[in-house]
């Protein structure tokens, strides 16, 4: 029998969907563990000892000083060399909504500097929605990257809820951008639900990202950061048109990608 690879769930003041991010890596076969941030501090448990790390989505410290900041904060302050370990490692990292915020603003993602922590939000960042308002729906979202090891080889439109009012992903170098595309680092759009792009439209592009962006890897594609929650739609019953027969796009598909990469290390 092969043993379970861990997941280490992080879990900071505010922090949310931590059990529901727990319920999709069990069911896509890891053994999750939720870890307080001060229990890492203290040196009681180590990112290493896992095998996979996922940041989760929510209002870390209430998004002061802007969504995932002072959660990014904590993440180069005292961990930079670990998480820089863990990610040249080659381990999967997953970051999901505020998390995706966090590990922006922390300079892993998009991480296109020669070390991984060196990025800056001053490049890019995720910003208030076009709107100006909160966004609470459901989207479409369309696997694009093969680079991304939790994309690749996955063709169906995902179907996710989303909540959040910071999700703008935006950069203020177009060469960023260029490198984006050319290394293949866009791993989810927003799309229409037969796949077509959404090409900015709202609501099919809640927020106004550049491109459509929904979520973004790393150039070696094993983190990944997303705005959509899916492990939010891991069960037919999660979609609200299910009773309709509308139960495919499930976002597992993605989790069980990140767990058979993990289990292959």
């Amino acid at each position: 029998m092969t043993t379970k690879p861990t997941a280490l769930i992080l879990q900071a003041y505010g922090t949310n969907r931590d059990q529901d991010a727990a319920e999709a890596l069990s069911l896509a076969g890891a053994d999750p563990v939720l870890v307080p941030l001060n229990h890492l501090r203290l040196g009681k448990r180590h990112f290493l000892d896992f095998q996979l790390l996922v940041v989760p989505g929510g209002f870390s410290y209430a998004d002061a000083l802007g969504a995932g900041k002072l959660l990014a904060l904590d993440l180069k302050a005292y961990f930079a060399d670990e998480i820089r370990a863990f990610v040249e490692s080659g381990r999967p990292v997953i970051g999901i909504c505020n998390g995706f915020q966090a590990l922006v603003k922390a300079g892993i993602l998009p991480g296109n500097r020669e070390q991984g922590m060196e990025s800056s939000d001053a490049t890019a960042t995720l910003t208030f929605n076009a709107k100006g308002h909160f966004e609470c729906r459901w989207v479409s979202l369309r696997p694009v990257s093969q680079n991304c090891i939790w994309t690749k080889g996955l063709s169906e439109t995902i179907e996710s809820p989303i909540a959040h009012a910071e999700g703008n992903f935006q950069t203020s170098d177009q060469s960023l951008l260029s490198a984006l595309s050319s290394l293949n680092q866009i791993a989810l759009t927003y799309a229409h639900p037969d796949g077509s792009p959404a090409n900015g439209e709202y609501p099919t592009n809640p927020n106004g990202s550049l491109l459509d962006i929904a979520g973004l890897c790393n150039p070696a594609g094993n983190v990944l950061g997303l705005m959509p929650h899916p492990e939010n739609h891991i069960h037919p019953h999660q979609h609200p048109r299910w009773t309709r027969g509308l139960t495919m796009g499930s976002g597992l598909p993605l989790f069980r990608k990140g767990v058979k990469y993990a289990e292959a290390l």
